[in-house]
């Protein structure tokens, strides 16, 4: 298939049929994507999204502009190649350019800068040109919370009515998305560098002292005094004595790292590096060179030769979470590394061994992964040599009260207040659900003690009393993928006459003849005024389930 470009500065493509401008566009958009899943440096690659770029529009020049803090110019890249050239031609632009398309975040398109009435290029010496000749179009480059950067191309000029305009725009805004996840990508794979060399040369000074720090020692507390976190807490106090693999399952939610933790602290590797990876937070081709590293020169952008987070945590323990989600490509060089304890680097012929203590985690159903081809069963059976099934939040109800009390005094602490939790707000939080498990209570706690308006939380300041809560559709509505399933016992799923009434408040008057749920429901409701946390205490549920009852059986509230 051969290229040319029309004269609308679309490509077209030439079989014996020609493709239509839609078509080369994204096919365009597929090499791009390539590129940008690559692992080179970032200015090297935008550098290739460029060269791309101009295959498909017929433009002089093209920049992209990353901002940081403040929206200050934090980096400048051109077509150019050159870092010098790209920041001058970027600077001969008039400022309402970055202005307008950062304030809009919208496209800015300049048919003709000859007669440009509002940008100001008429008023920069380069570019004085004649009309006809040059046009500009401008998108912005979108990240998580506001415009991070901007990507402008500089091409013929065009009638602004043209169709072919609007295809390259919307060409260039999906362009200027894939940036702005590519560059999100690059910045958390940077900083999470940075922290992770700090506190590689922090505990190994500690090492070479000999000390064991007491912030180290405070880094992990299992809160908990249920038979089923007993239980689990021996069997890693069991198994930190030895070097065998660890495989953590449970919920999302349940502290997979920090019971990851407690096992390396209660191991003789605890002095040493504590390396933690999540498999499902990378591509495949970041991920190889973050867990192998890789040599100078193995791909453009590797200018020096950088160690792995295998070599990191060489005498130490790795974590790697979420183990499920790594592709099969991948399971099979991972494979290699846990038989044999030795690997090379990305680019390298070099073969390195290291010695270490591999814990890695999943909420994953392994077993029906491997069943269906999806995971090696031989990666498998080297991962699970002994499995560590953590509970969920619901096989121990009897550790609320404490996680609430230990999660309450951190928020304390860090804002420097003192909140307190009575007995009825404990008993609302004993009767919920929490499908996210620990995390989703601690969020809960934090929500409401940012929320609550005294020094004493109670039941009316949780967001399940003024039926604000919704943790409940990932277990009611939630499809057949859901990650949990509600309990067998779940009294909203039940008759309400299988639930005993609290023995502080007076019982619900019961016929001779069995009454139905919606009736009971009624009962109490009248009795209490129609006030849900009334009624609540009458049937002994919490107001949250009295809620749900309600809508269940279509019982409207009466309002006085």
């Amino acid at each position: 298939m051969t290229l040319r470009k029309d004269s609308q500065g679309i490509m077209s493509a030439t079989t014996g049929i020609t493709e239509t401008s839609a078509e080369v566009a994204l096919s365009g958009l597929y090499e791009i994507s390539r590129i940008l899943c690559s692992p080179i440096e970032l200015g090297v690659m935008l550098v290739q999204v460029f060269a791309t770029l101009e295959n498909f529009l017929d433009m002089n020049a093209c920049v992209c502009v990353l901002l940081g803090e403040g929206d200050r110019v934090e980096r400048i890249v051109g077509s150019h190649g050159d870092p010098v050239i790209s920041r001058d031609y970027f600077m001969s632009m008039p400022e309402r350019v970055l202005g307008h398309i950062v304030t809009h975040k919208a496209p800015l398109i300049v048919p003709d800068i000859a007669n440009d009435q509002t940008i100001g290029f008429r008023a920069k010496p380069a570019w004085a040109v004649n009309p006809r000749q040059v046009g500009l179009i401008g998108v912005p480059i979108p990240g998580r919370d506001g415009i991070i950067g901007i990507l402008v191309v500089d091409c013929k000029a065009f009638s602004p009515d043209s169709p072919v305009i609007a295809l390259n725009t919307r060409l260039l805004a999906m362009v200027g998305n894939l940036i702005g996840q590519t560059v999100r990508l690059h910045r958390l794979v940077e900083r999470d560098r940075e922290r992770l060399m700090g506190d590689l040369d922090r505990r190994t000074e500690v090492a070479k002292l000999g000390v064991t720090t007491p912030a180290d020692m405070a880094d992990v507390r299992i809160v908990g005094e249920s038979p089923a976190i007993t239980a689990v807490m021996e069997k890693i106090r069991i198994v930190a004595r030895s070097n065998a693999t660890v495989l953590l399952r449970g919920e999302s939610g349940t502290g997979k790292e920090v019971f990851a933790r407690a096992l390396h602290q209660s191991s003789p590797r605890a002095k040493a590096p504590f390396i933690k990876l999540n498999c499902a937070a990378l591509p495949e081709t970041v991920l190889e060179s973050e867990l192998f590293g890789h040599e100078k020169g193995a791909f453009t952008g590797a200018v020096t030769a950088r160690k792995g987070r295998f070599e990191l945590a060489d005498s130490g323990t790795l974590f790697l979470d979420e183990i499920g989600e790594i592709s099969a490509s991948f399971q099979a060089k991972l494979l290699r590394v846990l038989q044999e304890g030795e690997f090379e680097r990305v680019g390298g012929t070099r073969t390195l061994k290291v010695n270490v203590r591999i814990v890695a985690a999943t909420n994953r159903d392994l077993e029906d992964a491997v069943t269906k081809g999806k995971f090696r069963a031989d990666l498998y059976y080297r991962l699970s040599v002994i499995p560590v099934f953590l509970p969920s939040l619901r096989e121990r109800p009897t550790d609320i009260p404490l996680l609430a009390q230990e999660f309450l005094d951190r928020f304390n602490q860090e804002n420097g207040t003192e909140l307190q939790i009575d007995p009825n707000g404990l008993s609302v939080l004993s009767g919920c659900y929490f499908p996210g498990n620990v995390r989703e209570l601690e969020n809960c706690i934090r929500r409401t003690a940012t929320l609550s308006r005294g020094i004493v939380i109670g039941e009316d300041d949780f967001a399940c009393h003024s039926e604000g809560c919704l943790s409940s559709v990932l277990w009611q509505v939630g499809g057949a993928d859901k990650a949990v399933t509600p309990p067998a016992k779940e009294p909203l799923l039940l008759s309400l006459q299988e639930v005993p009434p609290s023995p502080s408040s007076p019982p619900v008057d019961a016929p001779s003849s069995v009454r139905s749920e919606k009736e009971i429901l009624e009962d109490a409701m009248e009795k209490a005024g129609w006030v849900q946390a009334k009624a609540a205490r009458i049937l002994g549920l919490t107001p949250r389930q009295v809620g749900y009852a309600l809508r269940k059986n279509g019982i409207p509230i009466k309002k006085f």
